[in-house]
């Protein structure tokens, strides 16, 4: 399977929207509570899975998707935190997937945050 830049975003996205108290612990099912039009629950629960192995979510210890499909869910880490902050603009990330794509490829933690930050420095310009 590849991986889907615009699914991991729009994961990412709907984890940072869960209302939740600060010391409640959620399960999140893969397939309910993250599904997004267009994309299997295979191809859901992979890039589920990438995002644990990144540590963008904070998951009480237990870094894996359960046979049900959910994950422990405390919140955001502050790495994951960062990454929905570089992505979360519309035209900035069109411009950040257009970079990734013009370079060879999403590289998560590798060149995203230069490309993010050069192009919103850029749109703060004009």
């Amino acid at each position: 399977m590849r991986r889907d830049p615009e699914l991991i975003r729009q994961i990412m996205l709907k984890l940072e929207a869960l209302e939740k108290p600060a010391t409640v612990i959620l399960s999140v099912g893969c397939h309910d509570d993250l599904a997004s039009e267009g994309y299997t629950y295979d191809q859901v629960h992979y890039h589920v899975d990438h995002i644990l192995q990144h540590r963008w979510i904070d998951t009480a210890g237990d870094n894996s998707i359960c046979l049900d499909g959910t994950i422990t869910f405390r919140g955001l880490t502050p790495s994951g935190h960062n990454f929905v902050d570089s992505v979360r603009d519309d035209a900035i990330w069109a411009l950040t997937k257009k970079g990734a794509s013009d370079a060879g490829g999403f590289h998560p933690g590798k060149y995203w945050r230069r490309w993010v930050k050069g192009f919103s420095r850029n749109r703060l310009r004009s």
